[in-house]
């Protein structure tokens, strides 16, 4: 299936955010990452994309084994069976450090199993507005 115009132009717009937030919070991320054009952007995933091949990893820059990840769902809302899913390669890859981008609120179960892994796993959800390109961060506990 292909993504229209508007979609495509969104992710790329949401995933130049997540390299700059990334960069800030002292993550290695090139500039060519944070420079690339929309165009580049659909030579590299393709008009038929899917939000999870855009899945981002990426160390900070003093401490390369300090690694996170940014899942992109395809799901509109998120559960526990995805949760396991992402954290089950977390722990394969010992990266306990996460940003979830979803399209709307986890199912309450999801908030749970956040709650519950919370000890040994740092996730951090960003629901992106369907109506603007807003990213805002939804705290889940405090680290």
């Amino acid at each position: 299936m292909t993504l229209s115009d508007e979609e495509i132009k969104r992710l790329f717009r949401i995933r130049r955010t997540v390299m700059q937030m990334l960069r800030d919070r002292g993550y290695f991320v090139g500039d060519f990452e944070i420079n690339m054009s929309k165009e580049q952007f659909i030579a590299k995933f393709g008009e038929n994309m899917k939000r999870e091949d855009l899945v981002i990893n990426k160390a900070l820059r003093n401490d390369s084994s300090d690694q996170i990840y940014v899942f992109f769902p395809d799901e509109q809302k998120v559960g526990v069976k995805t949760m396991k899913t992402y954290t089950n390669r977390m722990k394969s890859e010992n990266v306990f450090r996460a940003i979830l981008v979803v399209q709307q609120n986890l199912t309450p179960f999801a908030r749970t199993c956040i709650q519950e892994i919370s000890a040994k796993f740092h996730l951090e959800v960003f629901q992106v507005n369907v109506f603007s390109l807003m990213i805002y961060t939804c705290k889940l506990f405090n680290c």
